[in-house]
């Protein structure tokens, strides 16, 4: 369906009502889909990038590095500033080493919480359904954030980039997830905001939703191959409970 038709959170799309009714267990990304982390990531970034004698680049330009992880982020970073290296080289490992110095300050300092992301996963706990965090951000940092922002008593487990040999947009992550739960791919629901989770739900099997406010590395989610677009974390509540055949939940207030 078109991304940039979302539908009433009143109705389930054409489609969704079989694909949710079949859903058992929720896979999430985190940076754009629960928390907007641009804020600490450029700050990270530029800080290293001023360690290294380089001149900081603009917030906004960060945001559409993000999505691949914390190495490509600093690939691109450094190719902004003028100084492109590769992945092994001395100079990646002196930038490497400046960047997760001062994310291990800043992490979770100026994140936000989207709105509808906590009602939303209570209302989706309350139904019964285990939730797991998949994400290309490194382990280190992602339980301090879902603790940070009373987030980690909804999620099951999460699984880092650096967790397992490979990362989104392969669909390893989120088929150890559907492992661990003793579940099969297509019981399973991504959620995410870019083209990287749509393509690692496609590629396990996974029927995929997408969130319209995430980063996308910049471009716009209009050619992403996704099952649906919800406008937040609330609407995908009501349409998990209208798929099971539940009066919707009025949400909390929001965030």
């Amino acid at each position: 369906m078109s991304q940039a038709n979302v539908p009433s959170s009143s109705s389930l799309p054409p489609g969704m009502q079989l694909r949710l009714a079949a859903v058992r267990a929720l896979c999430f990304d985190l940076d754009g889909t629960l928390l907007d982390t641009i804020p600490d990531l450029a700050a990270a970034a530029n800080g290293m990038l001023v360690d290294l004698g380089l001149a900081p680049r603009p917030v906004d330009e960060v945001g559409t590095y993000v999505g691949k992880g914390a190495d490509r982020l600093i690939l691109r970073m450094l190719e902004a500033a003028g100084q492109p290296t590769e992945e092994g080289s001395d100079a990646f490992a002196q930038a490497r080493k400046r960047f997760h110095a001062h994310y291990r300050h800043c992490n979770g300092k100026e994140a936000r919480l989207y709105p509808g992301v906590a009602s939303g996963l209570k209302r989706m706990a309350d139904i019964g359904l285990p939730m797991a965090c998949v994400t290309n951000k490194p382990q280190e940092y992602i339980q301090p954030l879902l603790l940070h922002f009373h987030l980690r008593q909804y999620f099951d487990f999460f699984i880092g980039g650096d967790t397992l040999p490979t990362k989104k947009p392969d669909p390893g992550p989120l088929l150890e997830a559907a492992h661990r739960w003793y579940l099969a791919p297509g019981q399973v629901l991504m959620v995410g905001d870019s083209l990287n989770d749509a393509q690692a739900a496609r590629a396990a099997r996974m029927p995929v939703v997408m969130l319209p406010y995430g980063y996308n590395e910049g471009r716009p989610l209009d050619s992403v191959d996704a099952d649906a677009t919800v406008e937040d974390l609330d609407q995908l509540a009501t349409w998990l409970e209208l798929s099971r055949g539940l009066t919707p939940t009025a949400p909390s207030a929001k965030p």
